[in-house]
């Protein structure tokens, strides 16, 4: 059965950073899309960051762009987002989801994925 798990979150002060990770089991392919995600309060999820390990296909949101950086790690099977120069409006609960398929569009998120129970972000001023 596929199973991600997703950890690394916490509580920053405004400027600080974070790590998060997305360990991935139970494909029967090597290849596979990922994507990162995130929930506040009162929003909707967001999708902020894909990756296709197959052809290095990275995206990013406007919003996170030049932040966040997304790497995989082949031998542990695992996806991290690095996440630098933190603010308050990043305060949420990120989610990872993954699938051996992904949108035929500039983005490449996965598509009809599995999902990671999620990990709290918190960045206070």
């Amino acid at each position: 059965e596929v199973q991600l798990v997703e950890s690394g979150g916490g509580s920053v002060q405004t400027g600080g950073s974070l790590r998060l990770s997305c360990v991935v089991s139970g494909f029967s392919f090597g290849d596979y899309a990922i994507g990162w995600y995130r929930q506040a309060p009162g929003k909707e999820r967001e999708e902020i960051s894909c990756f296709v390990t197959s052809t290095g296909s990275i995206w990013y949101d406007d919003s996170v762009k030049g932040r966040f950086t997304i790497d995989s790690d082949n031998a542990k099977d695992s996806v991290h987002l690095q996440m630098d120069n933190l603010k308050p409006e990043d305060t949420a609960t990120y989610y990872c989801s993954a699938s051996t398929r992904a949108y035929s569009d500039n983005r490449q998120c996965p598509y009809d994925g599995y999902w990671g129970q999620g990990t709290q972000v918190t960045v206070f001023s």
